[in-house]
């Protein structure tokens, strides 16, 4: 039978000695019929080298056994396929050495005898791309991890210095942030990264900047009649501090929401503490001029709720309120009970978002047209959503711009 497959040896020659790929027909006994000049090359061999030996000496010693089950079963089921499909194949050169490779099979017939031709695909230089690109990404997951560890150091250390200047600001603990991988796919990963870094070099630049030089100018009024300056640098640094703390608590919850781990941790506490704390805290970052405007004389209830979470959510939205409204307005904090649940209402006299803009207010990283030169993360809004979402709650707001907003928190007043 192998001398027909031979009469058509021309025709075969023809189509196989033309063809870039490796291709090489055995028979059912797993003898080399024919092999293409390019499959020579790719094993290491002469010319007709390769006729009348068996596919053996192109596998791996250790595959042999297995390779025979496999190759009978193929022409009993004789169907073309990929060989190999999930693992990773090699091939056997002249000299020993073993490289990677694709192969598939395509089982014929010629007058009743079974052949099976194999195009070989030496994958060689795709496998060191794939292995440079996973060492690059593991070089990039390193250079994140410490320049995360310097930022957290460099944040640490000007906790210290604020201590030093300002007793009131108490110690926070130190913050960790961690980027998860969310994405699947490496370019996407990387391009998530990137940005990333990109918004806390910038968010945290200026502050630090302005820190600096208000701490230096500060250590140069020592006399009493200077003390009007000296206080002005270090409501400068109060100011600062406060921003880049939220900034980090920010990112803390961006962290723990991302993570899926248990993050809310319900006690019971006095509502009129929590708006004394949120309304203080908000009153350090106030402009000339500004005012909040809130019930002081509200019924001290009591909520079961996680208080941090419920303070972070209330101080966000007074901090925008702030920073959107111009000086010499008035900012309004309202709340209402009603037994089961109990609405915040923050009021702005502030430049408004635009209408366009509205529709994406609570998406991560999403900036408005007319808050774009301001500094800021685009990470408050959508924190807070998903956290009231998460403890039965709902934010809404209406905005008109150059008039100002109204954003509406409900939550429950008792989560157990």
């Amino acid at each position: 039978m192998q001398d027909n497959f031979l009469e058509n040896k021309n025709f075969f020659d023809l189509l196989f000695q033309s063809a870039s790929e490796g291709i090489i027909v055995v028979n059912s006994k797993q003898i080399v019929v024919v092999a293409n000049a390019a499959s020579e090359e790719m094993f290491g061999y002469e010319k007709g080298e390769l006729d009348n030996r068996h596919l053996d000496l192109l596998i791996p010693k250790k595959y042999h056994h297995s390779h025979h089950g496999h190759f009978n079963k193929f022409l009993e089921h004789s169907e073309k396929r990929q060989m190999g499909h999930g693992r990773d194949l090699h091939g056997v050169k002249k000299d020993g050495t073993l490289f990677p490779v694709e192969a598939g099979l395509n089982p014929f017939s010629i007058d009743g005898e079974d052949y099976v031709m194999s195009l070989v695909i030496d994958i060689s230089v795709r496998k060191e791309a794939q292995r440079q690109i996973k060492e690059l990404n593991s070089e990039l997951e390193e250079k994140i991890k410490l320049r995360t560890s310097e930022l957290q150091e460099s944040v640490e250390n000007l906790k210290h210095l604020n201590l030093e200047l300002e007793e009131e600001i108490t110690r926070r603990k130190e913050a960790e942030r961690k980027i998860k991988d969310a994405l699947q796919k490496e370019k996407e990963l990387s391009e998530l990264k990137t940005k990333f870094l990109s918004l806390v070099s910038h968010e945290f630049k200026t502050p630090l900047s302005g820190i600096l030089t208000s701490a230096t100018l500060a250590e140069k009024y020592t006399r009493e009649e200077q003390q009007e300056k000296r206080e002005k640098h270090l409501v400068t640094i109060r100011n600062k501090v406060h921003y880049l703390n939220n900034i980090l608590n920010d990112f803390l919850s961006i962290e723990r929401l991302d993570s899926g781990r248990g993050q809310y941790k319900f006690s019971n506490f006095g509502l009129k503490r929590l708006i004394n704390e949120v309304v203080y805290n908000a009153n350090i970052t106030l402009k000339d001029g500004q005012e909040i405007i809130y019930p002081r004389d509200v019924e001290d209830v009591e909520l079961f709720m996680d208080e941090k979470i419920l303070e972070l959510i209330l101080s966000n939205l007074l901090g925008n309120a702030i920073k959107y409204s111009p000086e010499n307005t008035l900012i309004k904090f309202r709340l209402e009970l009603d037994g089961e649940f109990i609405y915040f209402e923050v009021e702005d006299q502030g430049r408004g978002i635009p209408e366009k803009d509205q529709k994406h207010i609570f998406e991560r990283y999403f900036r408005a047209e007319n808050a774009l030169l301001d500094q800021g993360t685009g990470i408050g809004l959508n924190i807070a959503k998903t956290h009231l979402e998460n403890l039965g709650g709902s934010i809404s707001f209406e905005s008109e711009e150059h008039k100002g907003t109204t954003f509406r928190v409900k939550v429950p007043m008792n989560k157990s």
